[in-house]
C-alpha cells in the first residue's frame, strides 16, 4: 500500500477505524468470560448477550445510513462513536447481568460506525477502485485486530476483567476527537439537501421489494451476505468459551485468557496481510464473484480447522484460514451493493448490507449457545456447512449477475 498514493481523507478515516477497533476488540476475548465468572451465565445467555449488540444494529443499521446520505457522514458518526463510550463504561461498572444487556443494546442502535466510515469511503473512491479501498478497512480492523484481543487479555489477568472495558471507552473518546478535528464532510449541503427531498427514491424495504431494476441483484448480494456471516456468528459468540473448554482445557485463568487473546490476533495479522497485499493483487486478476468464492472456501477450510483440532498451536490455522478468507470475500460483495444503486444512496445501499449481516449474526449468535451445549465443536461444523453453502450460492449467482448487474449500473446512470 502505497500511501503517497493514497487519499488524505482515506488514511485518515482509516485510522479512525483502527483506534475504534483497538478498542472495541479489547473486550472481544474478555466479555464472554467475564459475563460468565462474574456474572454466572450460561452459555446460552452469553451469547444471546452477544446477539442483543446484533439485534440492535440490525433494527438501526438502515436509518443509521439513511441519516448519514441525508445529514452527514460526520454527525452521525460522531454521535454513533459517543454511544460507544457510554456502553463500554457501563459494562465495566454494571451491577447485575441486565447492565451488561443494556450495554450491548445501546452500543447496537448507535452503532453506526462502520456502515459510515463505509460510506464515506465509497464518497471519495471510484467505482472501480471500491473493492481495494473497502478491503482497507478490514486492514484496519487486522491491525486493530492484531494489538486489540491479546492487550485485552493481558489487561483481564494482570488488572481484573472491568480494566479493559476503560481502556476501550478511552480508546474510543479518542475516536470523537479524532473524528472531530481531522475528518472534513464529503456530502456538501446541498447533496444532502436532495437526499432528503428524495423520498420516493430512498432504500427503503418496499423499494428493495418493488420490482426496480437493481433490486434483485441487491437483495441477491444481501442473501449471499447473510449467508457468508452465519460462520462468523458462530464463531465470535463462542470462541472464548471454546478456547476454555477445549484448545486450553485444564490451564489456568491466566494462560487461558492471554491464549485466546493471542489466537485472536492471529486473525487481525492475517486481515492485515489480506488487505494490505493479497486483495490487491487478487482484485487485479479476478473479478468480485471469483473472489467471493475463493474466500468462501477458505472460511470452510478455517472452520474445518477448528472443529477438528484441540490444541491452540492448530487453531491459530483455523484462525488463518478463515481470517484470510472473510477478507477476500467481504469486500467485493460490499463493492458489489453500492455499485448497484445511485451515489445518493450508497450510505443506505450499506446500510441494508449491514442489517443482512446483523440479522445473520442475531440468529447464528441466538443459537451459537445451544449448539455449544450439544458439544463445543458443533458451531464449527454448521459454520464450515454454511460456508460451503456460500461458494455454491456465488457461483450460482454468478451465472446471470454480471448482465443484470450491468442493465441496473446503466439504468442508475442514465439521466
Amino acid at each position: 500500500m502505497k500511501s503517497g498514493s493514497i487519499d488524505r481523507r482515506l488514511l485518515t478515516i482509516l485510522l479512525v477505524v483502527f483506534v475504534q477497533m483497538l478498542g472495541a476488540s479489547l473486550i472481544f476475548p474478555v466479555l464472554p468470560l467475564y459475563a460468565q465468572r462474574e456474572f454466572h451465565l450460561s452459555a446460552e445467555l452469553i451469547t444471546l448477550l452477544s446477539a442483543s449488540f446484533f439485534a440492535a444494529q440490525f433494527l438501526s443499521g438502515p436509518y443509521v445510513g439513511r441519516l448519514s446520505d441525508n445529514y452527514g457522514r460526520i454527525p452521525v458518526l460522531i454521535v454513533s462513536q459517543i454511544g460507544t463510550v457510554i456502553s463500554f463504561v457501563i459494562l465495566a461498572f454494571a451491577p447485575s447481568f441486565g447492565w451488561l444487556f443494556f450495554a450491548r443494546i445501546l452500543d447496537g442502535i448507535t452503532g453506526g460506525n462502520i456502515i459510515v466510515a463505509q460510506a464515506y469511503i465509497t464518497d471519495i473512491t471510484p467505482r472501480e477502485k471500491r473493492t481495494e479501498s473497502l478491503g482497507y478497512i478490514l486492514a484496519a480492523f487486522g491491525l486493530g485486530f492484531m494489538f486489540g484481543p491479546a492487550l485485552g487479555g493481558a489487561l483481564a489477568a494482570a488488572y481484573g476483567p472491568a480494566v479493559p472495558f476503560l481502556v476501550a471507552a478511552v480508546a474510543a473518546a479518542a475516536v470523537v476527537l479524532l473524528t472531530w478535528y481531522a475528518l472534513d464532510e464529503t456530502l456538501s449541503a446541498e447533496e444532502r439537501r436532495r437526499a432528503r427531498a428524495r423520498r420516493a427514491g430512498s432504500l427503503t424495504l418496499g423499494s428493495l421489494l418493488g420490482g426496480a431494476p437493481w433490486a434483485l441483484p441487491l437483495l441477491a448480494v444481501l442473501l449471499i451476505a447473510f449467508l457468508g456471516q452465519f460462520a462468523l456468528g458462530l464463531l465470535q459468540s463462542t470462541f472464548a468459551l471454546f478456547g476454555e473448554a477445549v484448545l486450553f482445557q485444564g490451564k489456568s485463568r491466566e494462560v487461558t485468557d492471554v491464549g485466546i487473546g493471542l489466537l485472536l490476533s492471529v486473525v487481525g495479522i492475517s486481515q492485515l496481510f489480506t488487505q494490505t497485499y493479497l486483495l490487491r493483487r487478487m482484485a487485479q486478476r479476478f473479478d468480485e464473484g471469483q473472489l467471493v468464492v475463493m474466500g468462501s472456501i477458505l472460511r470452510t477450510i478455517g472452520m474445518t480447522v477448528y472443529a477438528l483440532v484441540t490444541t491452540p498451536w492448530l487453531g491459530a490455522f483455523g484462525s488463518l484460514f478463515f481470517a484470510v478468507g472473510y477478507g477476500l470475500s467481504s469486500p467485493p460483495l460490499q463493492s458489489m451493493a453500492t455499485s448497484l444503486v445511485t451515489d445518493q444512496d450508497r450510505g443506505s445501499a450499506l446500510g441494508w448490507f449491514q442489517s443482512s449481516i446483523n440479522l445473520s449474526t442475531i440468529i447464528s449468535t441466538a443459537i451459537a449457545g445451544v449448539l455449544f451445549a450439544r458439544g463445543p465443536t458443533v458451531p464449527y461444523w454448521i459454520g464450515a456447512a454454511t460456508s460451503a453453502l456460500v461458494v455454491l450460492a456465488m457461483i450460482g449467482m454468478m451465472r446471470w449477475m454480471p448482465a443484470k448487474s450491468l442493465r441496473a449500473s446503466e439504468t442508475q446512470s442514465a439521466p
